[in-house]
């Protein structure tokens, strides 16, 4: 909640709350993407009953999963983004 000892600007909560959208609305995709790519045959085609329940209780676990897996890649990637190179310095090249 507080950045290098102090309170959080408003830029830099406006950057956390742009960055937590962008990760759930790519997760979501990613995950709608995924569970088509394999659910999406049981769902288009006539397949056998067991393969077809395969793959939809397959997609429907794997979907979760990638979602998850995105919102947290997406959101620990932007933490150490935030964090400067030399800390207590204005300018890199000091």
């Amino acid at each position: 909640m507080y950045a290098y000892g102090g309170r959080r600007t408003k830029a830099q909560q406006d950057a956390a709350t742009v960055e937590i959208g962008y990760a759930l609305v790519s997760a979501a995709f990613a995950a709608a993407v995924l569970f088509g790519a394999v659910a999406g045959p049981a769902l288009l085609f006539d397949l056998p009953h067991l393969l077809s329940e395969t793959l939809l209780r397959l997609g429907m676990a794997v979907a979760p999963m990638v979602f998850v897996a995105r919102v947290v890649s997406v959101l620990v990637r932007f933490r150490q983004a935030a964090q400067p190179s030399h800390p207590g310095r204005t300018n890199p090249d000091s």
